[in-house]
């Protein structure tokens, strides 16, 4: 059979499936599966996870666990041994979800699967239900010929959105649970649908929460006004000093130069992923690629201070704010965390008393692209698409994939997935275009087969 007929094939089987997928989607989607007891019941969690177990041991994974980590969560962990003198792909995804958020702002109801012009909308459709709908796609179009070409290593983890540690541990403690040859990371997207795209970098994290208190408790604002210190607005000159005048994110001691040097990122077409409303320029002297993948981004994540509504004519005593400091490749965690308290401390107005909570670091990541999995894997995304692949950063964390890199050394690790810009991934209306779903899943049994038969 040519290599077009055996394209073919692989093709209609996952077309032919797409009815099963949307099924699935759809009972995946309805599971409310937010790694946050106080917010959903953990059994939703624990339900989804189940579900994802079955649904890789049918699509011919020969062993399939649960394995509780130390954050409470369960990963889905599976296993199919390589036939002799194949490689091993470790095929990952999250089955947890980010909170819906104002149910009011949803067009349709957020874990009910919903199609509306072509796309299917649901929390989780994209981020990240609809890669482990993807995976399993792929193994099905593949085990209809009998077994799997590959061995194949399955990870679908259960607490990524809230930030848990307890599959990071789990490759510290076990990595022969994560050893592969090529290990496929379903948590990213193209650059645009229909524009097959390689995610080759990813930017860490440095959070801090930052406290200020400027007396011992609000006072009039009339009587003690202009002479008493106010918490909020020192908070506000503050976190002024985090920006230039053309907005840029400045940081003493932290290099904000950096350029990109993959494929661009036009500003009309990020003005209208990121929905910057007409008239409002953006806030950077860089193009948008060095802003977004290659440069330090500082955001206010919250502020606690007395709220509009019920206000009180007071002075506010304290105040804080969570801040998001997204640091680039090339860039320690850390080094860049101990270089935003020490701004913070240095640039804190009137002598406000300030206190500084650090959170965990997540280390950036740069991908190696010029191993034979990507060989395959880019020539695969190519027949799939008919499109040339291009590679791009994501300003976004997947700290997973440092841990792997740490305990899987000798492992080429690509980023891909459904999640393109449409998608509005942790926004209100998220959706999935089905037509990514396909062809990526073609994608990978394309790949799969190739390292599989050479």
């Amino acid at each position: 059979m040519t290599d077009a007929e055996t394209v073919q094939r692989i093709r209609d089987r996952v077309r032919n499936s797409m009815g099963t997928a949307r099924s699935e989607l759809e009972t995946l989607v309805a599971f409310r599966s937010v790694a946050d007891p106080r917010q959903y019941p953990v059994e939703e969690c624990v339900e989804a996870a189940r579900w994802v177990r079955d649904a890789f041991a049918e699509a011919g994974i020969e062993q399939v666990d649960l394995v509780e980590t130390v954050d409470g969560s369960h990963a889905v962990i599976g296993h199919t041994p390589a036939p002799p003198g194949a490689p091993t792909v470790l095929l990952y995804s999250h089955y947890d979800i980010q909170p819906p958020g104002d149910e009011a702002k949803w067009e349709s109801p957020p874990f009910v699967l919903t199609e509306r012009d072509g796309r299917w909308y649901g929390r989780g459709a994209a981020d990240c239900k609809g890669n482990i709908v993807m995976h399993l796609l792929a193994l099905r179009a593949l085990l209809a010929d009998g077994a799997l070409p590959v061995g194949v290593r399955v990870v679908v983890e259960g607490s990524e959105e809230m930030g848990g540690e307890g599959l990071e541990h789990l490759v510290a403690a076990r990595p022969d649970l994560f050893t592969a040859d090529l290990i496929v990371v379903g948590d990213c997207g193209n650059a645009e649908v229909g524009q097959p795209t390689l995610t080759t970098t990813l930017r860490g994290t440095a959070n801090v929460v930052v406290h200020l208190e400027t007396l011992a408790g609000p006072v009039h604002s009339g009587m003690y006004g202009g002479g008493a210190p106010d918490a909020l607005a020192a908070l506000v000159r503050l976190l002024g000093t985090l920006r230039d005048d053309d907005g840029n994110t400045v940081v003493d001691g932290l290099d904000a130069t950096a350029t990109w040097d993959g494929v661009p990122y036009p500003e009309e077409r990020f003005r209208s992923d990121a929905g910057v409303l007409a008239g409002v320029s953006l806030p950077t002297s860089a193009t948008v690629a060095d802003a977004v993948w290659a440069r330090p981004a500082l955001t206010v994540l919250g502020i606690d201070a007395p709220p509009v509504v019920g206000s009180a004519a007071a002075i506010v005593p304290r105040a804080s704010a969570r801040l998001n400091l997204r640091v680039p490749p090339g860039v320690d965690a850390l080094t860049a965390q101990d270089a935003l308290v020490a701004h913070l401390e240095a640039h804190v107005p009137w002598g406000a008393h300030v206190r500084i909570e650090r959170e965990v670091v997540g280390e950036p990541f740069r991908a190696a692209t010029d191993g034979p999995g990507y060989t395959a894997l880019r020539a695969a995304l190519e027949t799939a698409y008919g499109r040339d692949v291009g590679s791009a950063g994501q300003g976004g964390s997947i700290p997973l994939c440092t841990a792997l890199q740490r305990a899987v050394p000798g492992a080429e690790i690509a980023l891909l997935g459904v999640e393109e810009p449409r998608c509005v991934i942790h926004a209100p209306n998220e959706s999935v275009d089905p037509s990514e779903i396909e062809n990526l899943a073609v994608a990978e049994a394309l790949v799969m087969r190739s390292l599989g038969f050479g």
